[in-house]
Order: structure tokens, then sequence, then C-alpha cells
């Protein structure tokens, strides 16, 4: 009888055991179901808070890059007509030397050629100017006569 009583002290010890341990891993069952269920809640809204923080800084950041590329077009503008000045600058210092050059060029060309007796635009002017006096002065005496 101690046996029987015993081993059913045992038997319900053990069912109250097992019991106890369905119950913990239903709870533990439970509580993870529920750690899902709000992780997915919460991380989709965490999903959409990341989204609109993101839409936001990406907002700023357009308008930083489009500052800075407006600034920089600006600055290049700028660079554009100070180099536009400079340019109009040295080229009417080149324009001035090209023509000093060309006179003096001019000169010694005339020079040279006079020195071999053949005679200038300035000579043949002249000259031509005279023949033009001369004719209409024969021209005239022609007339008289």
């Amino acid at each position: 009888m101690v046996k029987v009583t015993l081993k059913k002290k045992i038997e319900a010890e053990e069912t109250k055991a097992v019991s106890e341990v369905r119950l913990y891993a239903r709870k533990i069952w439970l509580a993870g179901l529920g750690a899902y269920v709000k992780a997915g809640q919460e991380g989709a809204d965490y999903v959409k808070e990341l989204i609109k923080t993101g839409e936001q800084t990406e907002k700023k950041a357009k308008k930083v890059i489009d500052e800075k590329v407006e600034a920089a077009n600006s600055e290049i503008d700028s660079a554009k007509g100070e180099f536009k000045g400079e340019i109009t600058k040295v080229k009417g210092r080149v324009e001035v030397q090209l023509d000093k050059i060309e006179s003096a060029f001019d000169r010694r060309v005339a020079s040279a050629l006079n020195r071999i007796g053949i005679p200038s635009k300035h000579d043949v002017e002249t000259l031509s100017a005279k023949l033009d006096e001369l004719t209409a002065l024969l021209e005239r005496v022609a007339r008289k006569q």
C-alpha cells in the first residue's frame, strides 16, 4: 500500500510537473507570438518613420546641393566676366602692337622699295594728281584754240 500511495504521489507530482511544463511552454509560445506580432506592427511603423525621415533628409540635401550648384555657377559666371574683360584688354593691347608692327613693316618695305627705285603709293598718287592737273590744263588750252 505504501508503494501504491507513493506511486500515486509520484504520478500526481509528475502530472503536476508536466502540467506546469505545458503551462510554461504555452506562456513561452504566447510570448514569442506576441513579440512577433508586436515587432511586425512596430516594425511597420518604424519603417514608415524611417521613410519619412529619409524623405526630409533628401529634401534638405537637395536644397543644399542646389544652393551649392547655384553658388558655383555664380562664381563661374563672375570668373567668365572677369576673364572676358581680361581677354578684351589683352586683345586691345595685341591689336595695338600688331598695328605698330604693321606700320614699322610698311615703312621698312617702302624704304627698301624706294632705295631700289620703285615709287611708293604716295609717289604714284602725287604723280597721278599732277597728271590730272596737266590734263585739265591741256583741255583748257585746247578749248581756247
